[in-house]
């Protein structure tokens, strides 16, 4: 009776993805400088995930300064500080909500547009066709879109919290009633440029670099079937979630 070989485990194959994955990044790096003459295509990806994902980024960060304003208003001024709100609203933008709800909406929306662009690339046997006229998919396909996504998060997170402020300032102000004296200067006295704004800008630096190493791995690396990609743009979605919120934590726990 011949013996049966024993299946993988799941975390066997999860600690597998994550070393693939950072050998992978390795190989985008070293593929930086070729990619460089092929500026024009970084270019239009920056536009493709960046100005593309403006609609939902400015929606979402309106909705989310309102509600903002709204719940920490109501919150404030059982203790007498409503005329704080504007500077809570600004302080949880800057240090968290701005960068982690960004790099969440951008997964969804830029992050599975990559995976499935380079998926269908695979599936279609266009990388092997660019392998076979000497030129490296690493830099023309991978790179760019790896350098757009860090490009584009910290634009996205400052158009993200400027809406979201502007939303706080409809409900605080003209709907609440708070000073808007009050509201602005309270806010400028309190938030410091170094320590809330930078440390928000680095933060969304890393999650766009996080999310685009997962969504090009994904693709780059996904079975050449329509079934294949389907999977990868959901495993896009899910580790890029999961990786943000773990590293927000850790980054949190450093930068302050």
């Amino acid at each position: 009776m011949s013996a049966t070989r024993p299946r993988p485990s799941r975390i066997g194959d999860a600690l597998a993805q994550v070393g693939a994955c950072g050998l992978f990044l390795f190989q985008l790096i070293g593929a930086i400088p070729k990619s460089l003459r092929h500026i024009k295509e970084t270019i239009r990806q920056v536009w493709f995930v960046g100005a593309m994902s403006l609609v939902i980024i400015m929606t979402c960060g309106l909705f989310v300064g309102m509600v903002l304003g709204l719940q920490l208003y109501d919150v404030l001024s059982r203790f007498g500080s409503a005329a704080m709100s504007g500077t809570v609203v600004a302080l949880a933008l800057y240090r968290e909500l701005g960068p982690v709800v960004t790099a969440l909406l951008f997964a969804g929306r830029a992050g599975t547009s990559i995976t499935a662009e380079i998926g269908l690339m695979r599936a279609t046997d266009q990388l092997a066709a660019m392998e076979m006229m000497a030129v490296d998919p690493l830099a023309y396909v991978a790179t760019p879109r790896f350098l757009a996504g860090i490009v584009a998060m910290p634009l996205l997170v400052c158009v993200f919290n400027a809406l979201a402020i502007l939303g706080a300032h409809v409900v605080c102000v003209t709907w609440l009633g708070l000073d808007n004296g009050t509201f602005w200067s309270n806010m400028t006295t309190n938030v410091d440029v170094w320590t809330d704004v930078v440390n928000g800008v680095w933060k969304s630096a890393a999650f766009g670099a996080v999310v685009a190493l997962i969504a090009v791995f994904q693709g780059y690396t996904t079975p050449p079937t329509s079934e294949g990609v389907a999977y990868a743009t959901t495993r896009t979605v899910v580790f890029s979630s999961i990786a943000v919120l773990a590293l927000d934590f850790v980054m949190t726990a450093f930068l302050t």
